[in-house]
């Protein structure tokens, strides 16, 4: 018997009990119509999975990427991350811990992959699978590769990354995204860039071209980000090879990448792609460390994004507990091919593993309580509340 407490945005508490397969509730009052929780229980595994479907064709619903305290860098929980999203933007009634991240270090919250939240480039593409929503409202999955570049007074080019930690070899490319300040770090080299045009080098978008000038280029003593403007930090290594730019001196920052990402406000990565267009992809266990490859023919609690041609899915399957041993991407990926779903891309999992539905978590998280994360995805409802219809199901087998 599957127990369910249900905590209703007009603040009606009803618990209810379902029992045995497919059995299906709809509560009555101020509901919000196209969008479902189902809690799956398969005892013979044990399973515990939570599903979100999302109608893709109701214009009211938004999906919107988060990022802990609102930054670049960072961590807090999903919860705190869903309380961080603007009144403007709309009701937040459902959401999904996001990337795999850094921990334990200055740039810990520094996502694997590329994110983009409300046009705002956080976190640079780095090749690996990504999720996003194309600027007609389509989603999409796969790899995106990164041709971001600064060029140069003496017309030669560098690439670059954004926000994140530096090496001897690389550039980096601090936004207003981190704050006030570039990370307290020692950086051998930060050139201060200000816009030359009416545009802001901050926030960031993708698939542009920025006209900026050089303010000072020093000895990594700049660590104050201007207003609008950014901070190119250059490892030691890289920096020999390039000469010291005047103020004033001018340059171009590219932000272009492979597929066109053009006008899109909201992408996360993750990874790997586990369907596309209602076929299984083929694992590139290669591309990951021998921990990742080896975990994904374990058991463990999973979280995915997903779609079909009606609906969105957010799904988190429970794991290392004794009512739900958690899934392999293997199973997760059939599970999910049942359900109706024809793309996935899975994404962090383990204790990151949480899903909240209309106001609370619904998933048990293996750590015994949220875990703090990196970025999310949240489904935002943008219409009028007093039109709107909900529904929660439970499914135990």
């Amino acid at each position: 018997m599957n127990v369910m407490n249900c905590l209703w945005w007009v603040v009606v508490t009803v618990a209810i009990q379902i029992q045995l397969s497919g059995a299906e509730l709809k509560l009555p009052g101020n509901e919000i119509s196209g969008i479902l929780y189902t809690n799956y229980r398969i005892r013979s595994e044990p399973w515990s999975i939570h599903v979100v479907k999302v109608d893709r064709k109701n214009p009211s619903f938004e999906l919107r990427s988060m990022h802990a305290e609102a930054k670049a860098l960072g961590l807090s929980t999903l919860t705190e991350q869903i309380d961080l999203v603007p009144a403007s933007a709309g009701k937040p009634v459902a959401a999904i811990n996001g990337d795999f991240y850094q921990r334990d270090t200055m740039f810990a919250g520094d996502p694997r992959g590329l994110q983009i939240s409300d046009g705002d480039i956080l976190s640079n593409p780095t090749g690996n699978a990504t999720f996003w929503v194309d600027a007609v409202g389509e989603p999409h999955v796969g790899n995106i590769s990164s041709q971001f570049q600064i060029l140069l007074p003496d017309g030669n080019a560098i690439p670059f990354e954004v926000n994140g930690s530096l090496r001897s070899d690389r550039a980096v490319l601090f936004t207003e995204a981190v704050g006030e300040k570039l990370p307290g770090y020692e950086t051998p080299r930060t050139v201060v860039l200000e816009p030359d045009s009416a545009t802001a080098l901050s926030p960031l978008h993708v698939g542009r071209s920025y006209a900026a000038r050089v303010k000072h280029d020093g000895n990594g003593d700049d660590s104050k980000i201007p207003h609008g403007g950014a901070i190119l930090a250059i490892g030691s290594r890289l920096g020999r090879s390039i000469p010291r730019m005047e103020a004033g001196a001018k340059v171009k920052l590219l932000t272009l990448c492979t597929p066109n990402l053009k006008g899109i406000k909201t992408a996360i990565g993750g990874g790997p792609v586990l369907m596309q267009d209602g076929k299984r992809v083929r694992m590139p266990r290669g591309n990951y460390a021998a921990y990742e490859s080896s975990s994904m023919s374990e058991r463990h609690p999973r979280t995915a994004i997903g779609w079909n041609d009606q609906y969105y899915f957010f799904v988190e399957v429970d794991g290392r507990q004794r009512g739900s041993a958690g899934m392999t991407l293997d199973e997760l990926a059939d599970f999910m091919g049942k359900v109706g779903c024809e793309n996935l891309m899975n994404l962090d999992g383990g204790g990151s593993a949480t899903l909240w539905f209309m106001g609370r978590v619904r998933n048990r998280p293996c750590d015994g309580r949220e875990r703090e994360i990196a970025n999310s995805l949240v489904m935002l409802w943008k219409g009028p509340a007093e039109t709107a219809k909900t529904a929660e199901t439970g499914n135990s087998r």
